[in-house]
């Protein structure tokens, strides 16, 4: 335990072979790098939220369009901005969705203790975040790079604490519970979604792209 407790808040005095090993891939206490991580999730976070009120600004601007358009019986053009709002809305969610997934991640790493635990959590943790980064490049192309270095680091925590505790990584249970993070995750940004954008307010329906897809 006291080699981990090294490990994990301070650097202990490296052997020969840990300095050839970090010349290869550099390493470090365990706890700050884990810190670390947790300051660059927040701040996508942060962004995410920035980003979520600009695509509420512009749903708001082209829901008006709409209920404009309908209101002046112009159908062809009421449903150029209902496909325009679906697009936004579907960003939206995605958006909204990563976001809380984030979150999810960050409350699970502030409750890291012990060499256990890193790898317990950093597992699924690491798949969920994969799988953010895929769904935010068409959305946020910088955050494919941003999102790509907290991987990175995670990755490298995950596999030191690995090899210093011996443990086996069992990627099948921490897929499973990546996955119950991101349907959580699915469902509240559908309820929020649902919440805060009102429906068109039409009779009938107005097709879509979704419709004629």
């Amino acid at each position: 335990m006291s080699q981990f407790a090294d490990k994990w808040s301070k650097s202990s005095m490296p052997t020969v072979g840990e300095k050839i090993k970090e010349t290869i891939r550099p390493a470090g206490p365990l706890k700050p790098r884990l810190e670390s991580a947790i300051r660059q999730i927040q701040v996508q976070v942060s962004k995410l939220d920035s980003t979520t009120n600009r695509l509420r600004e512009r749903d708001n601007l082209i829901f008006n369009k709409v209920v404009s358009a309908i209101q002046k019986h112009d159908m062809p053009h009421a449903s150029v901005f209902a496909n325009e709002l679906a697009e936004i809305r579907k960003m939206g969610k995605m958006v909204t969705q990563a976001k809380i997934a984030l979150e999810q991640i960050v409350l699970r790493l502030n409750t890291v203790q012990e060499l256990g635990d890193i790898v317990v959590t950093l597992t699924p943790a690491m798949a969920v975040i994969r799988n953010v980064k895929a769904g935010l490049v068409s959305v946020l192309p910088e955050a494919d790079h941003e999102i790509g270095e907290i991987s990175g680091l995670l990755s490298s925590i995950l596999v030191d604490a690995g090899q210093l505790g011996g443990y086996t990584l069992n990627f099948e249970a921490a897929n499973e519970d990546a996955e119950k993070i991101l349907a959580e995750a699915s469902a509240v940004a559908e309820q929020r979604m649902k919440d805060k954008f009102p429906e068109l307010p039409i009779d009938e329906k107005i097709p879509t792209t979704e419709d004629i897809g």
